[in-house]
């Protein structure tokens, strides 16, 4: 069965609220006759097990000082090596909520996923202040697309 492993740093109710709706989405969307595995882990406690045995990966963050938390640098800096090889090429989404700007998080996530060589599967979700209806939507559709993607992968 594929496995959808999501990587999260949840701090906030609004990352919170993303999380949830990611889940959510990515749970919904797959279909019964060919399920998909949906793990998620916090940053701080995923490790190289999670990303070798995951098939897409989505990661959530927040922006913190115009960088990605330092819970998901440190799930990086854990996996990188032990993963470069072996996980290249797959898919991947992210999720990053910050009060006044993403874009330094979000360059930062880019540069690490890059190095590892995988492959960005959906356009990253930057949502900026309190998570709109609409926002926590474009999540669920973050978390349904990734989903919905490994089942067409494994049929």
């Amino acid at each position: 069965m594929p496995v959808l492993l999501i990587v999260h740093h949840t701090t906030s109710p609004a990352l919170h609220s993303l999380f949830e709706a990611v889940v959510t989405g990515a749970r919904a969307a797959h279909d019964p006759a060919a399920p998909v595995d949906i793990v998620t882990r916090p940053a701080l406690t995923a490790t190289a097990v999670d990303v070798l045995a995951g098939d897409a990966y989505l990661l959530g963050t927040p922006a913190n000082l115009g960088y990605m938390s330092g819970a998901l640098k440190h799930f990086f800096d854990q996996i990188y090596y032990p993963c470069l090889d072996a996980t290249a090429r797959r898919p991947w989404a992210c999720y990053v909520h910050g009060n006044n700007d993403t874009t330094g998080a979000l360059r930062s996530i880019e540069k690490v996923v890059t190095g590892l060589g995988w492959e960005r599967a959906q356009a990253p979700l930057e949502v900026v202040g309190p998570p709109t209806r609409a926002a926590r939507g474009f999540a669920g559709q973050t978390g349904a697309a990734l989903s919905a993607g490994l089942t067409l992968e494994a049929g």
